[in-house]
């Protein structure tokens, strides 16, 4: 084979050849496995010992090739998503959340984990200051469901040290750690991980999968897309026009967090679905997608990230739930904003709930 290795058949064949030998020599002579035959000839007995020895190394071998072979490409992937993802200070370095008295508000231990997902819509030409989409996310202590919350960026709220403001001013003003310490004093909630991603980058993680089914509740056109009532098949370029619409919508900017959940719940169930985590070019095109534009709180590692998903995998579209943040309407603030009013007294009590792990509680 002028030193090449051969082809694949080849290298089959003498595998074969090394553990049943060679079908028309004489079977003396053919690789035998040690079963205790009766043979006083010991040094008969060691060359025996040594062929079995060869035999159970090269079944050895064939059996942990695919064995290894996985993991190699779990630790390609893993390191994937350590050079992807960016660790930056997204959470305050303050204490625990606190009421309107500015009492500290205690925390309920073992009672599952907050992560708030920051999305926004800036692209080349603009400087996207402002958080465009603020979700919580509520994964109980069980791991038995997952509950998505959206705060309407144009809530009224009051920011720490800036006085009354829409919810998304915060994050212009103090980035992250100001908008999570705002939400986590307007609920009463420690919020223990940050993830912020561009739009930009659901639209990659949805071609990465070969597109999502998201339920359109309500329908609209614009950007050269239709958009039906029901279930409707997205490609990356068409959940973007999703996503993003706002004005046409009957609730405007309640509208539009309500698409982001669907859509979000779409991606989140085809991505833990067979048909993505079996198939290797697939999960590694996602996992690059969703890593390449990540950056989470300085708390977050890998390690973490990849124990979460693993314990979320038997997700069904059943366990996701969908809440909107309470608000008691529509008004104008002082200044002439046009703004969300909070539903204060229902506020808190998602609060309570989201605390002591008992959202199906809330309604």
């Amino acid at each position: 084979m002028n030193g090449r290795r051969g082809t694949y058949t080849d290298r089959v064949e003498d595998t074969r050849a090394a553990l049943v030998g060679d079908p028309d020599a004489d079977p003396e002579e053919r690789p035998t496995l040690d079963v205790g035959a009766d043979d006083d000839d010991p040094i008969e007995r060691s060359r025996r010992k040594r062929r079995n020895r060869k035999v159970l190394i090269v079944a050895l071998v064939l059996l942990l090739v695919p064995v290894l072979a996985v993991g190699g490409y779990l630790v390609w992937l893993n390191q994937i998503v350590s050079n992807n993802v960016k660790q930056e200070m997204l959470l305050p370095d303050t204490g625990p959340p606190v009421d309107a008295n500015g009492q500290a508000v205690p925390q309920v231990t073992g009672s599952g984990t907050n992560y708030l997902i920051i999305g926004n819509d800036a692209g080349p030409d603009r400087q996207g200051a402002r958080s465009d989409v603020m979700v919580l996310v509520h994964v109980p202590a069980d791991h038995r469901d997952v509950t998505l919350i959206h705060f309407p960026r144009d809530l009224w709220v009051p920011i720490p040290g800036k006085g009354e403001a829409k919810l998304n001013a915060s994050y212009a003003w103090g980035g992250a750690p100001l908008l999570v310490k705002t939400m986590q004093n307007m609920l009463g909630v420690k919020i223990d991980h940050v993830a912020m991603l561009g739009f930009e980058g659901f639209k990659n993680m949805t071609d990465a999968v070969g597109g999502v089914d998201v339920n359109v509740e309500e329908a609209s056109t614009g950007d050269g897309k239709v958009f039906k009532e029901g279930i409707q098949h997205m490609d990356g370029e068409t959940a973007l026009v999703f996503v993003r619409q706002r004005y046409m919508l009957s609730q405007g900017d309640i509208s539009r967090g309500q698409r982001q959940l669907a859509f979000v719940k779409a991606l989140m169930l085809k991505t833990l679905s067979k048909d993505v985590l079996t198939n290797p070019i697939k999960l590694k095109d996602f996992m690059d997608a969703a890593t390449s534009n990540l950056t989470v709180d300085q708390n977050l590692d890998v390690a973490d990230m990849r124990a979460e998903a693993f314990a979320m995998r038997n997700l069904r579209g059943g366990d996701v739930r969908f809440i909107t943040a309470p608000f008691s309407g529509f008004g104008t603030s002082k200044d002439g904003q046009s703004i969300d009013i909070v539903d204060k007294g229902r506020m808190a009590d998602l609060g309570k709930a989201i605390r002591e792990d008992a959202l199906e509680s809330y309604q």
